[in-house]
């Protein structure tokens, strides 16, 4: 909304110019998607060319099991709705460490209960596992070590305990002390706790009832070594599945797993397998061509892992494992599988119906005079939304309707002899767009998304960038990062599908608050086009 895409209109009349890259060239991946009904849930799927293309062998399954399930011909059929959902066994951890702190909180109650009302010490309990769950102490994770946790758990023991006082009030005497006790006590006996807890886990992953299957990306030495080394330690609880790779270096006999195909067979065997975990290692395919596979992990609900470049010199992090030597990083999770995912869903729907309320006298003045000055009042164009998806786009009316063929199929510039000044003022607003809240609220896009495109245009720019198609895995919205940068208009595709994809893999509420508050600044200049 902040500021139009040239591709917004109801005409047009040009090719879009600019675009940072030229055709698709041998080895680029393009994606396809799997087409079935309205509102369910798609898998992007990624077509990878064929090694026979470059002369390598072609034969590289050590141990076929029959024929793996057709992904695509399943969700055309209704077969596949959604995705698999997470292992029970990541949810198991985490819940496991939550009962230890309770109960070493527990103790440290019983101890100070004489001190303090009851329904303290449960505000109290509720900031510690607030400020351990911001902290990632219930994070899943391969390598378990308390001495590591130990001085988070102290601090945010004791930070919890001063948060108390200063809630409760620094006046509150005795009880307000108590709490900073209770605190304390709780940080000293949190690490027994965990450090049984620990144990318990990695009782379990050596017996295999907390394990979980990986998939090796990638037929190099790493992951020969790694999936080695998991076998002898199976406290990680990692079983691996196997090997992909279109030109494995590892020969069979030196694979301590079997290769189960090439690259373009991720998404069959991560299902047929029941895969939990992808670590991502070196291989035959080059890195940019390894990143929409990465993303159709995603929609498979994969935990994903990758070894660093010149990982023997790289730090460790909060988000990095360290399995017998080796530094694996977490990749951070899908935006639409973090928990708060549905809280931008609920501000969608809340503001978009109050900003229908607040400004339905201005959206009547609005129709009224797109009615006197086209003869129509709302526009309906195809455009694509999440998942590939077609839906209706609405909007004001500002100049006289063109012929269906040649909006679905041209290109449209800011400036138009069938534009009337009325027009011209909603465009230079973007008033024009507000019939969009519309289309929010029934769930067809979002207030903050990838700008959505018409079907022709999604196939044409697929060809020739193919990370366009990534942009459809979130829902499109009214207003976007690439908007509230000036790419609109006449601007290359090529950066615009690259901001769009950047805003997915950095998603964040205050990401969204942030451009939505620049773009009722865009709206407010009037710099829409």
């Amino acid at each position: 909304m902040a500021g139009r895409d040239v591709s917004d209109g109801e005409a047009a009349d040009f090719p879009p110019r600019g675009g940072g890259g030229g055709r698709r060239t041998a080895g680029t991946s393009s994606p396809t998607r799997s087409r079935s009904g309205r509102g369910r849930i798609h898998l992007l799927r990624y077509e990878i060319p064929s090694v026979a293309d470059s002369g390598r062998p072609t034969s590289l399954v050590d141990h076929p099991s029959g024929p793996l399930p057709d992904i695509d011909a399943q969700a055309s059929a209704g077969e596949v709705t959604r995705t698999r959902p997470i292992s029970k066994r990541a949810v198991a951890v985490p819940l496991l460490l939550v009962c230890a702190d309770v109960a070493a909180f527990a103790v440290a109650a019983v101890v100070t209960r004489h001190l303090q009302p009851e329904h303290k010490m449960f505000a109290l309990l509720g900031i510690v596992l607030l400020l351990f769950q911001v902290g990632g102490l219930y994070r899943p994770r391969l390598s378990l070590s308390v001495l590591d946790d130990a001085p988070s758990i102290v601090g945010r023991a004791l930070a919890a305990g001063a948060a108390a006082m200063v809630l409760g009030g620094l006046d509150d005497g005795v009880a307000g002390t108590a709490r900073l006790f209770t605190s304390a006590v709780f940080g000293v006996l949190c690490p027994g706790t965990r450090t049984l807890a620990y144990t318990a886990v990695r009782t379990a992953r050596r017996r295999h009832r907390l394990r979980q299957r990986p998939l090796f990306l990638g037929a190099g030495t790493v992951a020969g070594s790694l999936a080695a080394n998991l076998a002898e330690h199976p406290e990680y609880g990692l079983v691996p599945v196997g090997l992909l790779d279109d030109d494995p270096l590892l020969d069979r006999e030196n694979r301590p797993v079997p290769l189960l195909g090439g690259y373009r067979n991720l998404t069959d065997v991560v299902l047929e397998r029941s895969v939990h975990v992808v670590i991502v290692t070196f291989g035959s395919l080059r890195e940019y061509e390894l990143v929409p596979l990465l993303r159709t992990c995603d929609r498979l609900a994969c935990e994903i892992y990758f070894v660093p470049r010149l990982f023997e010199v790289h730090a460790v992090t909060r988000d990095t494992e360290v399995l017998w030597g080796t530094p694996l990083v977490r990749l951070r999770r899908a935006p639409f599988r973090a928990g708060t995912w549905t809280a931008k869903r609920l501000s969608d729907v809340l503001l978009a119906g109050t900003a229908l309320l607040l400004m339905a006298p201005v959206l009547g003045v609005i129709a009224a005079l797109s009615r006197w000055e086209t003869g129509s009042v709302v526009f309906r164009q195809t455009r694509v939304g999440l998942d590939g998806q077609p839906f209706t786009l609405l909007k004001f009316c500002s100049l006289r309707p063109a012929a269906e063929s040649e909006g679905n199929t041209t290109w449209n510039i800011g400036e138009d002899e069938r534009v009337g000044p009325v027009g011209r003022i909603l465009r230079r607003t973007s008033l024009d767009e507000l019939p969009q809240l519309w289309n929010v609220l029934r769930g067809d896009m979002s207030l903050v998304g990838p700008r959505p495109e018409r079907p022709f245009f999604v196939d044409t720019f697929t060809r020739e960038y193919p990370w366009y198609m990534a942009r459809h895995r979130v829902p499109v919205g009214l207003t976007g990062w690439a908007q509230v940068h000036g790419l609109r208009g006449d601007t290359s595709i090529a950066d615009r599908a690259r901001f769009d994809n950047f805003y997915i893999e950095n998603w964040s509420m205050w990401g969204d608050i942030k451009i939505l508050i620049r773009t009722v600044s865009q709206v407010v200049r009037a710099s829409g086009r």
